[in-house]
């Protein structure tokens, strides 16, 4: 799947956030799609890294960059039965799911290195 179309798994976050590995920080910086998506979920996710690491105030601020840089796709009643679907074929987390379903929905390629996501068949993962 060749595209410059993407949806981005918390853990392209948490990495280049947190991350002590400077050739992968390298990489991060240097990725980048036309168009970038993530999951309300991931906003969840984020969030709660970031408050529980750095407090409310920079919490706030890595969302508000997120929400410039990356278009939000909401949990709709189709993603969320999808979710449902893959949670139960997988035996994935739920916020995982979602994010899988999200992908499928719009037929783009995950960044994420979780392993969760390679077991599933119904999308494509990348990593930088």
């Amino acid at each position: 799947m060749k595209t410059n179309k993407a949806v981005y798994d918390t853990r392209f976050f948490a990495e280049s956030y947190y991350s002590k590995d400077e050739s992968l920080l390298k990489r991060i910086r240097m990725h980048r799609m036309r168009k970038r998506y993530i999951s309300a979920v991931v906003i969840h996710e984020v969030y709660t890294l970031a408050i529980s690491r750095e407090g409310r105030d920079v919490a706030k601020i890595k969302i508000a960059n997120l929400l410039e840089e990356f278009e939000v796709i909401p949990v709709d009643e189709s993603i969320a039965q999808a979710s449902a679907e893959l949670r139960q074929k997988y035996k994935l987390p739920m916020g995982d799911s979602m994010i899988a379903a999200t992908a499928s929905a719009l037929k783009m390629v995950l960044i994420s290195d979780d392993p969760h996501f390679k077991q599933i068949k119904e999308i494509e993962t990348t990593w930088i």
